[in-house]
């Protein structure tokens, strides 16, 4: 009896501590959105909100790590609750990243606006990237609430997709400021913020992984795209 009132209360523990990350996972994605659709607009207001709210995401950041400690210190678990322990400390680390890649998209939108005499760049490209990224991040939250390993591994696959239109960004910024160097100023920040939307696509990919991770008890950060679907599918 005694042992099954202590694992009750690291059930307690552990759903409390996700409940934490989710919450941040949901405040990070309204960071991005907020991010895009400044962009989109020229918003200086959501610029300014989404500045103001990055001091949230610090803070929850804290809250989960040092939660994390207090549970290893009180129950000291092994296999795959500490597992479960690391991966949710490095998520949380990976979701406050996002969210400053957001805060970097904020800041250059507004270099942009406040650039009046800057010529107009079709910035189509960016806006479907960072559509991209929101459902890659999205996508990364809903599989590691179900810790589903094949979500997770066609999460990485997809995150090609990212890269490539960040690529294709870069080919049309460096085009654009050959052919008009007026452009240079407001070309450059938008290669920023191309940059930092590849750069939440990236760190979705590492919220995948480490499903993996805890599922698997494999470290597939560093091996080869084959690897990583031969653990996540149970090859």
């Amino acid at each position: 009896m005694p042992d099954e009132h202590l694992s009750s209360r690291f059930d307690a523990d552990i759903n409390h501590v996700l409940s934490k990350v989710f919450e941040m996972g949901g405040f990070v994605e309204s960071q991005v959105v907020n991010a895009m659709q400044a962009l989109n607009h020229l918003d200086l207001d959501l610029v300014d909100r989404i500045f103001a709210d990055e001091r949230r995401l610090n803070a929850i950041e804290a809250e989960v790590d040092e939660e994390c400690v207090n549970i290893i210190a009180r129950y000291q678990p092994a296999a795959r609750d500490l597992r479960l322990l690391m991966a949710i400390s490095k998520t949380v680390t990976n979701l406050e990243r996002a969210g400053d890649e957001a805060r970097k998209v904020a800041k250059r939108t507004r270099r942009i606006a406040e650039d009046h005499n800057a010529p107009t760049i079709n910035i189509t490209e960016i806006a479907l990237s960072g559509e991209m990224a929101m459902t890659i991040l999205r996508r990364a939250l809903d599989a590691f609430a179900r810790l589903d390993t094949g979500a997770a591994a066609q999460i990485v696959r997809d995150d090609d997709a990212i890269d490539d239109q960040f690529r294709a960004v870069v080919r049309k910024l460096v085009t654009s400021m050959m052919n008009d160097p007026r452009t240079v100023s407001s070309a450059l920040d938008y290669l920023f913020i191309a940059k930092a939307i590849e750069r939440i696509g990236d760190h979705a990919t590492n919220i995948a992984e480490f499903i993996i991770y805890v599922v698997k008890g494999k470290d597939v950060r560093h091996v080869s795209r084959e690897q990583l679907e031969r653990e996540a599918f149970g090859q």
